[in-house]
């Protein structure tokens, strides 16, 4: 270890230091893909993690790559890594299942990683398989939460990406922010640390794989043509959210299984403007609004003085939806009325041939729907577009605080990281002033005073320096796609 500077007095009434920098390092200019990593950089005597630091690549802040929000869930991310979501840190996580405010020290969990008769390397803590079981709804003891085991990594700091796809955690590009989760099973590995205590009623509900048994996103079962979540083959479709009109493709961490990715421009249905971009021919009977999301439909309608209008398989249109219950929902395409949809089901609609499939528990997976706007993408719990992402709703709702520990003190409500979010965006307030000024190396201490932010616990953190000469860390990947 090099010492950069001596040890000072320390920050009192602090659980955790961030350490902020937006910099141009080598590993972010030999890695184009990667646009932050942060790493732990102290701990205390029992593995907790006292401080750590996030490396935000700074030419990423700039241009027409910056997306507020997407930086948000960026830095949610990293901060998971830095508050125990490590392999460097998985050794040293505590089980406090049998110990209350006492003062007592939570015992050593030992090695929670293990590999699956299937090879498939697993975290084994008992909230971890808890999520799973109840996520797959299964009650296989081998679900535990699958870890990304792509050749040559080693342990993994993520989420296998064919059984979580779309979980904040998962070990693939974080993409479009309406379309990753805080999820249950994330919140439920941060449990499991014996660091914090997590109010898991604040999950978001992590859509993919939902019920679908313990062997969902195995080698064996993705490649199934009939799966509501894999694909076959090449051709265009609706990604699983029906948010966006997909192809089926494949990359580096899905094994050779493939999903409908979005596309890269003009995939969003629910963006007005991409009616244009699309250059939607009438006969499709597409309509892109606030409401409108992706259907698999082989509609077609003779429109006169055109030539016929092209015939084949179902591909991904973009349809008008209202929800009329739970997982009911009526559709609207260009020229008809609104028809009502039945999960599930295979519908035609007059004028035009051929037919569209209505997705089962997909839409509408709340009774009541917010008022659209065409800003921002929607949550899925609620038919039409909010005036909210899922991002911004994990700002005010995710809460993440100490679990009792040594010397614990039970005044007031200690929170390490209550809403996550805004911690995140704090954090991102802070860095951009310091980007625009492109000063290389900048340090910025974010210390938010708010009880319900950061705030006080024993023990106080030492002030002391992380280096930044080391470069690793757990990163985010940027989406290559653009």
């Amino acid at each position: 270890m090099t010492v950069l500077r001596p040890e000072g007095a320390g920050l009192p009434g602090t659980d955790f230091l961030l350490y902020l920098h937006t910099q141009s390092t080598d590993k972010c200019r030999t890695e184009a893909s990667v646009l932050a990593y942060a790493v732990h950089c102290q701990t205390d005597e029992q593995g907790r993690p006292l401080a750590g630091v996030v490396v935000i690549c700074r030419n990423n802040l700039s241009g027409v790559r910056f997306h507020h929000l997407s930086a948000v869930q960026m830095l949610i991310h990293e901060l998971f890594h830095a508050l125990g979501f490590s392999k460097e840190l998985f050794s040293t996580w505590r089980d406090c299942s049998l110990f209350t405010h006492t003062g007592l020290s939570c015992a050593p969990r030992g090695q929670v990683t293990n590999t699956d008769e299937a090879g498939q390397v697993r975290l084994y803590t008992p909230s971890v398989i808890s999520a799973m079981q109840e996520h797959l709804r299964s009650p296989d003891p081998q679900l535990g939460g699958p870890l990304e085991n792509q050749s040559g990594w080693g342990l993994s700091s993520h989420w296998e990406a064919r059984v979580l796809q779309g979980s904040i955690m998962a070990a693939a590009a974080l993409g479009d922010p309406a379309l990753v989760r805080i999820d249950p099973v994330t919140l439920a590995a941060l449990q499991d640390t014996g660091w914090y205590s997590v109010n898991h009623s604040k999950a978001q509900a992590l859509e993919w794989g939902e019920g679908q048994g313990a062997l969902f996103g195995s080698l064996s079962t993705c490649h199934d043509s009939s799966s509501p979540f894999f694909c076959t083959g090449s051709g265009s479709g609706c990604h699983y959210l029906h948010l966006h009109k997909g192809e089926c493709q494949s990359d580096e961490y899905l094994d050779g299984c493939r999903i409908y990715k979005p596309l890269i421009n003009g995939s969003e249905c629910w963006r007005e403007e991409n009616e244009k971009v699309s250059g939607t021919e009438e006969w499709s009977g597409e309509i892109y609004r606030s409401d409108s999301r992706c259907f698999f439909s082989s509609l077609n309608r003779e429109v006169r003085d055109l030539s016929p209008s092209p015939r084949g398989e179902s591909v991904g249109r973009c349809y008008r939806h209202r929800c009329t219950g739970l997982n009911q929902y009526q559709i609207q395409v260009s020229g008809s009325d609104w028809v009502d949809c039945p999960a599930g089901v295979a519908i035609q609609l007059p004028g035009y041939s051929g037919s569209v499939l209505c997705p089962d528990r997909r839409l509408c997976r709340q009774s009541q729907s917010v008022s659209p706007t065409n800003n921002q993408a929607p949550p899925l719990h609620a038919s039409p577009t909010p005036s909210s992402s899922p991002i911004e709703s994990a700002q005010s709702s995710t809460h993440v605080t100490n679990a009792p520990g040594p010397n614990f003190d039970p005044g007031p409500s200690s929170t390490v990281a209550s809403v996550l979010g805004g911690v995140a965006a704090l954090s991102l307030l802070a860095v951009l002033p310091v980007a625009c000024r492109r000063q290389c190396g900048s340090r910025v201490r974010v210390h938010a005073a708010a009880g319900d932010l950061v705030s006080v616990s024993p023990p106080a953190v030492q002030q002391q320096s992380c280096g930044l000469t080391q470069q690793c860390g757990d990163s985010t990947a940027a989406d290559t796609r653009g």
